[in-house]
């Protein structure tokens, strides 16, 4: 049963982080941010954040850069949002994983393959 109150806190906290993203006016952080995965301790004390942006994997360093001065007041405005017991210390990680899908996209795209040939 504790992992059903974890997974629904997981994702109350990524909806509200991404919200928070969206406000927050420091110009390193990317418009085109986004939560890629969170993963939030049994405890609730600790929350990793792997964020990733459009624009590419620079632009995704120069965002945590941003996050990561920014994390005591997105960590306040967390907890002004929710109503946690213990509101988690975050942590936020580059990941470059919304750029490597997007290249495989355009690759398989490239691929010709004729409407008669996919059904085999």
């Amino acid at each position: 049963m504790p992992g059903h109150k974890i997974d629904r806190a997981t994702e109350d906290i990524k909806r509200e982080l991404t919200a928070i993203f969206r406000e927050l006016k420091d110009p390193r952080i990317s418009k085109l941010l986004s939560i890629v995965r969170l993963e939030v301790s049994g405890d609730m004390s600790y929350a990793k954040a792997f964020v990733s942006a459009i624009e590419g994997q620079a632009q995704t360093v120069q965002s945590v850069a941003g996050l990561k001065a920014a994390a005591g007041f997105i960590r306040h405005e967390l907890g002004a949002r929710l109503s946690l017991r213990k509101v988690p210390e975050l942590r936020f990680v580059a990941d470059d994983s919304i750029r490597h899908s997007a290249d495989i996209a355009q690759k398989l795209s490239r691929l010709d393959i004729p409407a008669d040939e996919e059904q085999t």
